[in-house]
């Protein structure tokens, strides 16, 4: 019998984003039996398991990444039974099925934070962070809210101020405590002892906080800003020394390996948003005995330029050694890549060869719901947002809904997601794009996907190889994948110009892939957002 448990290592995983993918019950939002109606597809694409965005009990403040009960199913989404059903018609399918975990901070409803915030004496008066007011009344420090506005928010009961890195209704639990770190860690226990492979960790540095709550520090006019937040957020002015990404949190990873290592097969991927992502994905991931895996922002950012794309890539490679990383171009998070970074080049041509790319680096992969049809940003009116981030800085940032708008199964007006009208509008540019309307085309971006995905699984050095990059000019991305003694060379242009380049001696050229080239005397000649493979 083939031994699985590292399936996660070069594996693709599909991200849902439940509230868009399929409502069964036409409430006009989705849910877990509509993710199962569904996991036929997913199979089809040829990855190798799914994330599925937070499902848990929630007054949805931020759409599930508020947490009032960790050990069961919000009834928007369904029951436990649902998401039991889902877990086994899922693993029927061969895919493995991981869950979102929010642990850094819970809902105000939670009843550990109800209990909390009464008196100081109490159980779980720890349990968060609270502070004493400055003798001015301002909060303790600096700190801001990603979300906009100060980090503390006063508590009359109390008569201080409690942490929050997100929305005032999402109180930061406070780590220090052991206490918590175990109850977390028995919250995770639960789903694991149901039969998930594993778990999303969102904002996994974001676990601890400074203990002395020393302000942060300005950023210097010449640093680099954090990639956790758009430039438009005073959250990005600071260097964030103290609020985030502690030493102590290294400590809590190893725990929670423990715990995973306890359940064979099973697997962590991390989210990074730090002012140096790559060098604490490394520092996350190394060594066997943290994370199995994190993705950062650094290629979910705006700029995409053949050169920044290379300079990410060289950056990870100088320190990664055994690190493994998790890349993505898209998410719940940020807008859709054909948009972010295609919006200037070739709607149908572009998301093939970023795709094609995402496939072929080291690392493993996770491909966002919709980014199989090369969906762009959805331009959702004002009146219809729904996300807390985007409101306060409208309209210079307009937040996350354009990404999180339904999943267009069919071309009718409401895109076979539901029977009624959606939380969020259904984008009418999305309807061409449809996966009825993509089936049956064999030259459309989501038969490209599945080929894609297929191509990578033909060539084991694309999932499990060594990455060395190569120059062959400005315009090109160009690396070296090697397992053993096979070494494959890919090239990508990016760009909507013809470019050329002097290949280094092949034996042969890669077929299936879907991509045209030349190559003469010894040159390649790569028209505009095409790739090519070898084998030296």
């Amino acid at each position: 019998m083939q031994d699985n448990t590292f399936w996660w290592r070069g594996g693709v995983i599909y991200q849902i984003y439940p509230r868009s993918f399929m409502d069964s019950n036409g409430d006009g939002v989705g849910d877990l039996p509509g993710v199962t109606e569904r996991l036929e597809y997913v199979a089809s694409l040829g990855v190798d398991g799914i994330w599925l965005s937070p499902f848990f009990t929630s007054p949805m403040r931020d759409f599930g990444y508020d947490i009032s009960d960790y050990r069961d199913v919000d009834p928007l989404f369904g029951t436990l039974g649902d998401f039991k059903r889902l877990l086994e018609r899922a693993h029927a399918l061969g895919l493995k099925v991981i869950i979102d975990q929010v642990i850094s901070h819970t809902s105000d409803q939670h009843p550990w934070f109800q209990e909390s915030r009464m008196t100081r004496g109490n159980p779980r008066a720890e349990w968060y962070v609270w502070a004493d007011p400055n003798p001015d009344g301002t909060p303790p420090n600096n700190w801001l809210s990603i979300f906009g506005g100060p980090a503390w928010t006063f508590d009359s009961r109390r008569q201080q101020y409690y942490l929050h890195n997100f929305l005032s209704s999402q109180p930061d639990l406070n780590f220090h405590n052991p206490e918590v770190r175990t109850a977390q860690l028995d919250n995770m226990r639960f789903w694991l002892e149901m039969g998930v492979d594993g778990f999303r960790l969102d904002t996994v540095n974001f676990y601890f906080h400074d203990q002395h709550l020393r302000s942060n520090p300005a950023l210097t006019i010449d640093a680099t800003r954090t990639m956790g937040a758009p430039k438009e957020n005073p959250y990005t002015w600071q260097r964030h020394v103290y609020d985030i990404s502690r030493p102590e949190n290294v400590d809590f990873l190893r725990e929670l390996r423990a715990l995973m290592d306890e359940y064979p097969g099973t697997t962590t991927v991390g989210e990074i948003g730090d002012d140096t992502p790559l060098e604490r994905m490394a520092e996350y991931t190394s060594g066997g005995d943290k994370l199995h895996m994190a993705y950062t922002f650094d290629l979910l950012n705006s700029p995409r330029s053949p050169a920044y794309i290379r300079d990410v890539l060289q950056r990870f490679q100088q320190f990664a050694g055994d690190a493994w990383p998790c890349w993505a171009l898209s998410n719940h998070d940020v807008v859709r890549s054909a948009t972010r970074w295609g919006s200037e080049e070739c709607a149908f041509a572009y998301p093939r060869v970023a795709l094609a790319l995402l496939f072929s680096l080291r690392g493993s992969v996770c491909l966002y719901q919709g980014e199989e049809l090369g969906l762009p940003e959805a331009d959702v009116p004002f009146e219809r947002i729904q996300d807390p981030y985007g409101l306060p800085l409208w309209p210079d940032f307009k937040g996350r809904d354009g990404c999180r708008t339904p999943m267009p199964w069919d071309d009718t007006p409401l895109a076979g997601f539901s029977t009624i009208e959606p939380w969020l509008p259904v984008a009418e540019a999305h309807l061409p794009l449809s996966v009825a309307r993509q089936q049956a085309d064999a030259e459309s971006m989501l038969n490209a996907t599945r080929r894609l995905l297929r191509f990578r699984h033909q060539h084991p050095a694309l999932f499990d190889g060594d990455m060395e990059l190569l120059e062959l000019g400005e315009a090109l991305v160009a690396f070296i994948r090697q397992r053993g003694s096979d070494r494959l060379l890919c090239v990508f242009n990016l760009t909507g110009q013809p470019q050329t380049a002097t290949l280094p001696e092949v034996r042969e050229a890669l077929e299936h892939h879907g991509f045209q080239y030349e190559v003469s005397g010894g040159t390649l000649h790569l028209p505009p957002y095409q790739a090519a493979y070898f084998r030296l």
